[in-house]
Parts: C-alpha cells; structure tokens; sequence
C-alpha cells in the first residue's frame, strides 16, 4: 500500500519546510487529482494509522480535495473537463494534454496558533 509511504513523504515535507513550528500542526490540506492514483479513502487510513503512531499529531485533521481531469484542445485553444475518461472536447476534437488531474500536492498547513501557510 502505497499511501502509507505518502502520508510519510508528507510529513516529512512538513518537517523540513516548518521546522521549528512542525509539530504545532492541526490541519493539512491536500489536492489529489483523479488521476494521480491515489484513492482518498485509503490516504485517509494511512493518515489515522501513521497520527495513532505518532502521538504528537493525534489531534491533526487531514482534509483531501479531489480535483477532475482537465485537458485542453488544441482545436479551440480551450480547457474542458474530462468525464468518463473520454478525452474528447465538446467541438469533437481528441486531446492528449492534461492540464489538470495528475497532481498530489500540498496545498495548505494549519498550524494550531491559526498560522496558515
């Protein structure tokens, strides 16, 4: 299970960017596109299981925003939403480039004295 090692990677991110504050941490916020092969629920477990662990993180909250596949057309020079896997743009045109859907980034840290980065 993959998402036990991100979950990790995630905290030791947070530990290197926010060393002296690291441990003040009460909320992190993660974008997960859909096609980033990462499944909410199973991140959600790995978080409970790594903060049972680590004591010092039992009252930090993990929140996880799905973000859709976005591609663009090169046809008419606009993004457009990729539903049902068809890659096709509402003027009929296929397309290959993913603007939007492969990320796994960390896109907010709250820390427990309201300090929001």
């Amino acid at each position: 299970m993959h998402e036990i090692a991100i979950v990790k990677d995630i905290f030791s991110t947070l530990e290197q960017a926010y060393p002296e504050t690291y441990e003040n941490i009460s909320k992190i916020k993660i974008q997960a596109g859909l096609l980033c092969n990462v499944q909410p629920i199973l991140i959600q477990n790995a978080f409970e299981a790594f903060v049972l662990e680590e004591s010092r993180f039992r009252e930090t909250e993990l929140e996880i925003e799905l973000l859709p596949i976005i591609a663009y057309c090169k046809s008419c020079t606009s993004n457009f939403e990729v539903r049902f896997h068809k890659f096709v743009c509402s003027c009929g045109q296929p397309s290959d480039q993913i603007v939007q859907g492969e990320e796994l980034r960390i896109s907010q840290v709250i820390f427990n004295d309201q300090i929001t980065i």
